[in-house]
């Protein structure tokens, strides 16, 4: 119960997400591909948004839910480890751990024959691009490894420039260094995936922040 207390107090972010219950497996199959595709994480599932502990009714159910996702709606399919915690309302919590996969990038299943990528940024499970894709496939597991080693030129003016101005845009970076659209996008995601910047794309056009 301690360890997930101290979860909870962690809050919803890159590698930890709350779930009152799995409603269906394509929806449960997002969250856990984006998981095993960034730096894998845990899932907390009898635990709503605000982090309040409710249980679930029906572990075995929620527990069928879970493999069903990750076997037959990830391609290919991933490896999950569950903790069963009861709670003091007699009801249990899952905590659900996803690996870091070095199988990326996984697909989810979100309709018959609709097959999605998706990468966590921050607390959201954000659908990816084909560029991304291709950067997940040469990318090796525990990526912590990038954030040892120094920042390139390139990246550091990403960084240099949000420090001076709010946000920027693709083709504002593409200016910027004067380089292409590829290879500006690969840093701006690359950036993104380790937690330098963030990604924003509830307007017209995708921005990135600090």
């Amino acid at each position: 119960m301690t360890e997930l207390l101290e979860l909870i107090r962690q809050g919803e972010g890159e590698r930890l997400e709350f779930k009152q219950r799995t409603t269906h497996p394509t929806r449960i199959a997002r969250t856990l591909s984006s998981l095993a595709n960034t730096h894998g994480g845990r899932v907390l599932v009898g635990v709503d948004d605000n982090g309040r502990i409710l249980g679930v009714r029906d572990v075995e159910e929620e527990l069928f839910q879970l493999r069903q996702a990750a076997q037959h709606y990830i391609d290919p399919p991933i490896r999950l480890r569950f903790e069963e915690i009861e709670a003091d309302n007699g009801r249990a919590v899952l905590i659900v751990t996803v690996p870091e996969s070095t199988e990326k990038p996984h697909r989810a299943q979100i309709a018959d024959d609709e097959w999605r990528t998706y990468v966590r940024v921050r607390d959201e499970s954000v659908l990816a691009s084909s560029l991304t894709e291709k950067v997940l496939e040469r990318q090796e597991p525990a990526t912590s490894q990038f954030e040892r080693i120094p920042l390139n030129k390139e990246e550091l003016a990403v960084l240099t420039y949000l420090r001076e101005h709010p946000r920027i845009t693709l083709p504002q970076y593409m200016k910027l260094l004067n380089i292409g659209q590829r290879r500006a996008y690969r840093t701006l995601i690359k950036l993104t995936l380790h937690g330098y910047i963030k990604h924003h794309d509830k307007q017209k056009e995708v921005y990135y922040t600090l």
